[in-house]
């Protein structure tokens, strides 16, 4: 399970690279935006709206993850300034890795982030996907 900053560090690995699923490019200032949530039934994912609007701190990647996992929910990059990866930005995905299991979020930079309810709703379900214990990830 890996949150927010997990995407900033060991780039010289390539398997980690793999597990965490796409690295840290840059950001821009702390700004609200709105969260797309692409798959409803996930753990981490139900419970939260369909267009979750929130403040954070709002990751770029070096490259799109999509196509190596499953992507959860995207950002919205007309609804903030700074977006670098256009129309396809996931934000949270998952994915089954080498027998293992891998969850990953670039929310929670901002320390309001953990006094959301709807935060704690997308962590918990999170923890839950990547112990295995709240159904699997496509793949």
């Amino acid at each position: 399970m890996g949150i927010h900053s997990a995407s900033d560090t060991e780039y010289d690995w390539a398997w980690y690279g793999r597990l965490v699923g796409a690295y840290f490019a840059g950001h821009p200032q702390i700004q609200r935006a709105t969260v797309r949530i692409e798959d409803r039934g996930h753990a981490s994912t139900e419970g939260l709206p369909a267009a979750w609007e929130r403040t954070d701190e709002w990751y770029n990647f070096r490259s799109n993850p999509r196509g190596n996992v499953h992507v959860l929910a995207t950002l919205d990059e007309a609804t903030y300034s700074g977006g670098t990866m256009g129309d396809d930005h996931p934000i949270a995905w998952c994915q089954t890795i080498d027998g293992g299991r891998s969850w990953y979020t670039a929310m929670g930079h901002t320390s309001e982030s953990y006094a959301e309810p709807l935060f704690h709703l997308h962590l918990l379900g999170g923890i839950k996907s990547a112990a295995g214990v709240a159904g699997s990830c496509p793949r």
